[in-house]
């Protein structure tokens, strides 16, 4: 085997502790502040100072000065002016003596003569674009097709019908062939008729199915007495981190 031994050893190991180890620390059990959920806590109190006076005034103090010609109604002042330029007036644009004639109003204050003026000769009407009576066409008198006056009878002359007489072609005539004959079971009693249709597969599976030669009954052991198997497995270290392969998602 060898010149080494087990020991005991000096300190303790970390890799053989499964929880957090001493790292973290245990709530204490006294105080207030961060007090053990485990165990009952008692009411703390606290100690306050005295609270201090409310002051008296209440007003900003003499640090403000106030202008004394401030009165309630305003400011205490004499009058006073200020000096402003001339105010300019805008001229208005009136007309002056000159723009009118009175010379031209001499008809419609006084009495004049009556007086004329020469035109052109007025047209009473336009030419008018009417169908004159040459635009007209008369209906027919004469014929069948008359309108407004009574017809006589009119005939029309046709070729003679080859029908019935001596040029008439028999052999353009139908003959028994021509005609379909009517299916018997119309008219009388049917006979029952069949259809023959392919073979139905039933449903069912049409999976591969394992034969006799898949299997080895010979490696059954459920059914029969066996001999004990006995595994050989790996030591794992204590002081192995082990390694996750298989990790799901």
């Amino acid at each position: 085997v060898g010149t080494w031994r087990p020991h005991r050893p000096r300190g303790p190991i970390m890799a053989l502790y499964s929880s957090p180890g001493p790292k973290y620390l245990i709530p204490p059990t006294t105080g207030f502040m961060k007090h053990t959920p485990t165990k009952l806590r008692a009411p703390a109190y606290s100690f306050r100072g005295a609270p201090l006076l409310l002051a008296e005034n209440c007003s900003p103090g003499p640090r403000y000065s106030v202008n004394p010609k401030i009165l309630r109604t305003g400011k205490d002042l004499g009058p006073a002016y200020s000096i402003l330029g001339r105010y300019h007036t805008k001229a208005t644009l009136t007309p002056g003596p000159g723009d009118y004639f009175p010379e031209k109003s001499t008809k419609h204050v006084f009495d004049s003569a009556p007086s004329h003026s020469i035109s052109a000769r007025t047209r009473t009407f336009r030419v008018d674009s009417t169908p004159g009576p040459a635009a007209y066409a008369l209906p027919m008198v004469m014929g069948p097709h008359t309108v407004g006056k009574t017809s006589q009878p009119s005939f029309s002359i046709k070729g003679r019908s080859k029908l019935g007489s001596f040029s008439d072609d028999l052999h353009k005539t139908p003959g028994p062939a021509a005609y379909r004959q009517t299916d018997v079971q119309l008219t009388k009693w049917k006979a029952p008729q069949y259809t023959m249709a392919a073979r139905v597969e039933p449903p069912g599976d049409k999976t591969l199915k394992p034969g006799p030669g898949a299997h080895s009954p010979e490696k059954v052991t459920l059914t029969r007495p066996y001999a004990p198997v006995v595994t050989f497995g790996i030591k794992h270290s204590d002081y192995m981190t082990p390694l996750v392969v298989d990790v799901e998602d």
